[in-house]
């Protein structure tokens, strides 16, 4: 199969405004006449939902939450990007794309990644025109930090609440939608396949989590909005809820799965303190604006941290990147705290831990400053560990919390199944290998309020489209399908509980195919995931019935996605024989342990297409072109 990524010609900074300039569009009385499933209402799927809504569309918003408003995008603290330069430090669109770009080890595709640069400071002011509270200047200006990666302070933030004040600015301009009647919400559904019509996404089939009834909705094209996939890793510091089954069972309908092993692991959160956790916590990387990263230079020293003097402690990122300091990107981050703590140099009772330490700026700001930008992130620091972080380092941690992986999309963020639109982190599109902070919120946004508006005009506007109602028989299909799995997880009857299976499938995954990766590693993963799976499905006990609110049933179903999705990732890690970004194989690292690219022979997309049960997929490659900007070693030395 040939991937055409649809990147308009001309000129990368010209290229958004030509291809909106050349897309077909759908005049305003007939758009009243379109129906579009929205899967997901975090920022990308309820920016989308709002905005298409607003343009006159029919729109059917899906999520699995009691409320839009608990989508995980409540969670995201530190702030969002925008080449705004109100600090006039030298920031632009184009130090913005470049950022990114490198950030992501290029690995990213350019025409996307610029695209994202230039809406960045549209969604600034359509955030403030929302009502988002940002964190603004004494003269009342809009404030900015700094974030890893960057050498500019271009990140926008409310507090350590950025995602929730975002995406209640979302909600608000969603609800108001479905007050006019043009957004009709499904709180507590659950999707469970995509139905294919003649080549084309024609609707979903869902779950009520309620009542346990399986349902059929139709409409004429299905956007996907549902994140990502780093709760295959069991301990994440993602909800407990979120889940890969949505893009996973899209892909088993024919969208490829792009880059499945670029997973990122975050350098700021609160380490695992025993087996009883079910999930981590993050501490915003905003912290590192402030907080200093350090360990003892003596291996074994037991003492505590207020009693080690600075010329025995080792600022070790200040000491390796004297460039960027304790601001490096996030894969850089987490690669050094590892290191050192395999060095015997780590702190707290588990010597997995580095301390993120606030008292020089404590010293010089004062205790105020630092309760106004981080207050809300010490008190859930001291609630759980039970140390003050106004006296006590924090110890931090690095912990899996996004994915750059995700279904391959074309620039107009439509997969390998016609009609089937996918945004936010459940795409591949914008971050390459790695992620920078304060990336995310930027990239739903732009994908939700600018992007998919025009593309999905371009998409209707040509036309095709057959008349279908839930009655073709492709929707029985899907719905014959989905009651066959419901009952064959209810019948197995065995012994061990599905989150049994899922910790044990997390343990594989950190083990082996987590922050440090080898082929010896990988292959047994592999092999250890294929076992655990053909046990899972002999002997998992799920409690209750398919026609009740079933927690145990919905878990099932994510756990056994999450375990195909976990080997597609390893053998993904396996095949790129290079270290990039948030991807590092041991064998492919410089003489000072740095990810060690090979451009001649992994620069491109891997999309793997799934071929069957029982089949091998087949990966099918996008390559990458750099025009504009010339591959180098990244360094932040």
């Amino acid at each position: 199969m040939n991937l055409d990524a649809k990147i308009p010609s001309g000129p990368l900074a010209e290229k958004w405004t030509k291809h909106q300039a050349e897309m077909k569009l759908i005049n305003p009385a007939n758009k009243r006449k379109y129906e579009i499933i929205v899967v997901g209402t975090g920022l990308a799927g309820a920016s989308a939902s709002a905005a298409l809504g607003e343009m006159g569309y029919n729109v059917s918003a899906f999520c699995y939450q009691d409320s839009s408003r608990r989508a995980h995008s409540i969670a995201a603290q530190g702030g969002i990007n925008a080449a705004k330069n109100y600090q006039n430090d030298g920031d632009s669109i184009y130090r913005l794309f470049y950022d990114t770009i490198k950030g992501g080890d290029y690995r990213a595709r350019e025409a996307n990644v610029h695209r994202l640069a230039e809406l960045s400071v549209n969604i600034i002011d359509q955030s403030v025109a929302l009502g988002v509270p940002f964190a603004r200047e004494y003269g009342g200006y809009l404030d900015n930090r700094s974030f890893g990666g960057a050498q500019v302070s271009r990140t926008f933030y409310a507090r350590g609440q950025t995602g929730q004040q975002l995406l209640l600015g979302a909600y608000s301009a969603l609800s108001r939608q479905v007050g006019l009647g043009q957004v009709k919400m499904f709180e507590r559904h659950e999707m469970l396949d995509v139905v294919i019509v003649n080549g084309r996404a024609r609707g979903i089939i869902s779950r009520d989590m309620v009542t346990g009834e399986i349902k059929r909705h139709v409409a004429d094209s299905v956007v996907l909005a549902t994140g990502g996939y780093a709760n295959v890793y069991y301990l994440s510091t993602n909800a407990k809820g979120c889940n890969a089954t949505a893009i996973w069972r899209a892909h088993k309908k024919g969208a490829m799965f792009a880059n499945p092993c670029y997973v990122q692991i975050h350098p700021t959160c609160i380490p695992v303190s025993g087996e009883h956790q079910s999930k981590l916590t993050l501490m915003s990387e905003s912290l590192r604006n402030d907080g200093r990263v350090w360990v003892p230079k003596k291996q074994g020293d037991n003492r505590k941290a207020e009693d080690i003097p600075d010329d025995e402690r080792d600022y070790f990122l200040e000491r390796k990147y004297p460039s960027f300091g304790n601001l490096v990107p996030r894969d850089v981050a987490s690669r050094n705290a590892k290191q050192v703590c395999d060095d015997n140099r780590g702190v707290g009772t588990s010597k997995q831990a580095v301390f993120l330490d606030f008292r020089d700026a404590i010293n010089r700001l004062g205790k105020p400053k630092i309760e106004e930008r981080y207050g809300n992130l010490f008190q859930m620091y001291e609630q759980i560990t039970g140390e003050n972080p106004y006296i006590t380092p924090m110890r931090i941690y690095p912990a899996v919390h996004y994915t750059m992986g995700g279904l391959w999309v074309d620039y107009n963020l439509q997969s390998t199944v016609p009609g089937l639109f996918v945004l936010g982190e459940a795409n591949f599109s914008d971050h390459g290998a790695n992620r920078l902070g304060a990336s995310a919120l930027m990239q739903g946004l732009a994908d939700g309020y600018f992007v998919i508006p025009y593309t999905m005009g371009g998409y209707l506007g040509s036309g095709g489209l057959d008349k279908v109602t839930t009655e073709h028989q492709a929707f029985a299909e899907a719905e014959n399908s989905i009651r066959g799995l419901t009952d064959k997880l209810l019948s197995i009857n065995g012994s061990k509980s599905v989150d049994y299976y899922h910790k044990a499938l997390g343990k594989i995954m950190w083990d082996k195919v987590g922050m440090g990766r080898n082929a010896k590693g990988l292959t047994e993963a592999i092999a250890e995931i294929k076992a655990i799976r053909e046990e899972f499905w002999q002997n998992v006990r799920v409690l209750g019935s398919g026609n009740e609110l079933n927690q145990s049933l919905e878990k099932a179903g994510r756990v056994a996605d999450f375990m195909e999705l976990g080997e597609l990732l390893a053998k993904d890690a396996l095949h790129r024989n290079e270290s990039c970004g948030g991807h590092f194989r041991e064998e492919y690292q410089t003489e000072d342990n740095e990810a060690l690219r090979d451009d001649d022979n992994f620069a491109y997309v891997g999309a793997w297409e799934y071929t069957g049960k029982n089949s091998e997929p087949v990966m099918h490659k996008e390559a990458l072109a750099y025009e504009n900007i010339h591959l180098s070693k990244r360094s932040y030395k």
